[in-house]
């Protein structure tokens, strides 16, 4: 009997210390280091197959992931979220995608997923755990949508520069490793920051409108008109008293304005009413639903049938004889993504709200501003060699060449007006306030007393 109690308390025995072995912590073994020193992404090696890239960042403020994404869809990139706006991001992309690529299991941090908010690394994504301690997504996607690289990038390691704990997407080891991706997901950094395509230098006639509308009369407020021309370094305004002059400081700001003019947010135009500024001769007809968009926007049409903005308009001339016209419109409310593509900016407060507004952009030729010359009488000097030339000969290829340079400069004006048209068609822009203070002067900012020399 002695015997059978002591054989029970021995395996009992042996039991708890199975289990205490079992359950007892446990230094890490060497394979879990066993990945330190390599790639993440080891078979993503060439950037160039990258065809998008998405990042999702965590709103504390709002408890939401925010995701922001660029693709390629037939070879030209675009940014799904701001309705497939064109994005200038094939040399952006490829130095994320690189930067992917070269990011290594520098130190092993662990894989208790009680540590990832401290960490920093819980997945945006992820429903229903902690709202603190979320981290940012970057995924990859190639042909196919085959995840090239997807990763999940949280705080910077104290004491440890250009260090951050990240771990891949579908693992649980959390690792320290140095990233250098010049990361951002601000529409504006993704798209072409040159909007007119217009350099300062070639400006020679701006024309400021500042008229407004009331809304409730459908009356137009008539302001300012505003003419500057160009003659030769100098500006000089219509109707401008001998002893004042332009003020060059005031022009220049106006001029750097339009040059460098930013846009912070997108939204589409009715399919009606962009068929129609592209000048499609099948185009559907503007609708009163499309009337009524534009109206939300600030944009009226005249009982002339011209199109009218509530907050005037900027007329802009070039020496190649292209024409931009540009309407300043309604105020856009909202900021971040309220603002860069109207999402979520119908719960915006005015209280909440940055000053930011709506803008038309249209571009035309001014043909009438580049007179044909004379046609030679003939060309059959092409036929003759130069020796053999007459003076009429002569005087007939000084015709021809003048009048050549002058089929081609129509025709490359044209052609630019063309392109800028189709830039602009489809797409209402929004503009800050500040960008709007800074092409909508009066006379009083433009005009200064000429100071005796």
């Amino acid at each position: 009997m002695e015997t059978k109690k002591t054989m029970m308390f021995g395996g009992a025995a042996v039991v708890l210390m199975l289990l205490a072995w079992i359950t007892a912590p446990r230094p890490v073994t060497p394979d879990e280091f066993s990945d330190v020193g390599k790639q993440f992404f080891p078979e993503f090696n060439d950037p160039s197959v990258a065809r998008s890239l998405e990042v999702v960042t965590w709103d504390e403020q709002t408890g939401s992931a925010i995701p922001f994404k660029v693709v390629n869809q037939n070879g030209n990139w675009s940014i799904p979220s701001h309705f497939n706006y064109p994005a200038d991001g094939a040399e952006r992309l490829a130095k994320v995608a690189a930067g992917m690529i070269g990011v290594t299991r520098d130190d092993y941090r662990g894989r208790n997923s009680t540590d990832y908010q401290a960490f920093g690394v819980i997945d945006p994504l992820e429903e229903g755990a902690a709202l603190e301690g979320r981290g940012q997504r970057i995924t990859i996607r190639g042909e196919n949508e085959v995840v090239l690289a997807d990763l999940i990038v949280g705080k910077a390691i104290p004491d440890r520069e250009g260090l951050r704990y990240v771990r891949k997407a579908d693992e649980k080891q959390v690792y320290a490793a140095r990233l250098d991706l010049e990361l951002t997901t601000k529409f504006s950094d993704w798209i072409d920051a040159d909007l007119l395509m217009v350099d300062k230098n070639n400006i020679d006639r701006v024309e400021i409108n500042n008229y407004s509308i009331n809304e409730r009369s459908g009356t137009i407020r008539q302001g300012e008109k505003l003419v500057l021309n160009k003659d030769g370094s100098t500006w000089k305004m219509d109707g401008m008293r001998a002893a004042q002059e332009v003020n060059i400081t005031e022009m220049n700001n106006v001029l750097a304005g339009i040059d460098e003019l930013a846009i912070v947010g997108v939204r589409p135009k009715p399919a009606g009413l962009s068929a129609s500024l592209k000048g499609n001769e099948e185009a559907i007809r503007i609708s009163d639903g499309d009337v009524m968009d534009l109206q939300s926007k600030g944009y009226f049409f005249s009982r002339d049938g011209s199109l009218v903005s509530n907050e005037g308009e900027l007329e802009v001339e070039t020496n190649d004889g292209v024409v931009y016209t540009l309407r300043f419109g309604e105020v856009a409310p909202g900021t971040g993504l309220a603002v860069s593509s109207g999402v979520g900016a119908d719960a915006v407060t005015e209280e909440s709200s940055a000053s930011n507004r709506y803008l038309f952009i249209t571009a035309n030729f001014d043909r009438e501003r580049f007179k044909e010359p004379r046609m030679p009488a003939n060309t059959d000097f092409q036929s003759k060699a130069d020796s053999l030339w007459s003076n009429a000969d002569r005087e007939n290829k000084t015709l021809y060449d003048a009048h050549q340079a002058w089929v081609f400069q129509i025709a490359s004006g044209e052609a630019k007006v063309s392109g800028l048209v189709e830039r602009f068609a489809d797409w209402y822009y929004v503009i800050s306030e500040k960008t709007f203070e800074k092409l909508r002067k009066d006379r009083s900012k433009l005009l200064k007393n000429k100071t005796n020399s």
